[in-house]
């Protein structure tokens, strides 16, 4: 799916804006402000501490701070989620704009923008999966040697977790996850002044709430866009307002002008 056209709609309290969705009229860009939803670096898929980021995710960071330095974009406003992969991929990138010259903003720091927890997922929906997927405990255990099989099994599992059928009191519903999302949001727009260029250093899923969020696209089809977000691209979002259009998705322009592939990654 391409986003071609922009979509808008106006946050309503405790109520899925998706449902509001709408082609967004024709209107003037002069007061309109832009929020770079940016996923954190690559992080330690496989080791015993996940939410550190890698050598090769530091050096992601570096070059998307280098990169926007190039381009000349002020950030007036820096916010991330609590996770340290998060918090150390915002200070990488806000470090090589302070070298370049250029005023960087304090970084705030809302837990609404936090990547919902997949180890919970894991163990909650997993023990019901094993009968048809016997081998599901040993590929997830060793998700580094069985990358492709691994993906697989957590995309069945993220199935059974946005279907709402297998909810239980002890884990986040993936609606809990999206109000969450749509709380910082929110909370985002109220704070901010029009024209201003904010960053938000998140991770893939809540990047993915927000699209179904915006666009009123499918959970299930909004996961198929997620499993191809880079780790340190951007993602644009427009705001007037409260009200917010999808300008683009999943840029890594950054990573690619290097012609190093090793720096495309996606965990």
């Amino acid at each position: 799916m391409q986003f071609k056209q922009a979509y808008v709609f106006t946050l309503t309290a405790l109520e899925l804006p998706h449902t509001l969705a709408k082609l967004s009229p024709q209107r003037n860009r002069a007061d309109v402000g832009s929020i770079y939803l940016i996923r954190h670096g690559q992080a330690s898929f496989g080791a015993d501490d996940y939410d550190v980021l890698s050598p090769i995710g530091i050096r992601q960071a570096e070059v998307l701070g280098e990169h926007l330095a190039q381009l000349g974009i002020r950030i007036d406003r820096s916010v991330s989620g609590d996770l340290r992969r998060q918090q150390h991929t915002a200070n990488s990138a806000l470090q090589q704009l302070e070298q370049a010259g250029i005023a960087t903003p304090s970084l705030e720091i809302d837990s609404a923008f936090n990547e919902f927890d997949a180890d919970a997922v894991i163990r909650s929906l997993l023990p019901d999966m094993l009968g048809e997927e016997p081998e599901a405990l040993h590929i997830l255990r060793n998700g580094a040697q069985n990358r492709a099989e691994f993906q697989r099994l957590f995309a069945k599992l993220i199935g059974r977790w946005i279907s709402g059928e297998h909810d239980m009191p002890d884990l986040q519903s993936w609606q809990g996850f999206v109000e969450q999302v749509q709380g910082g949001l929110t909370r985002l727009l109220e704070q901010a002044d029009s024209k201003q260029n904010i960053a938000v250093f998140t991770s893939g899923g809540t990047i993915t709430a927000l699209l179904h969020l915006i666009t009123g696209i499918a959970p299930a089809q909004a996961f198929e866009l997620n499993w191809q977000i880079v780790n340190t691209s951007l993602s644009c979002l427009k705001f007037r307002g409260s009200q917010v259009s999808l300008a683009s998705f999943n840029s890594h322009v950054h990573l690619q002008l290097l012609k190093a592939p090793e720096l495309i990654t996606y965990r």
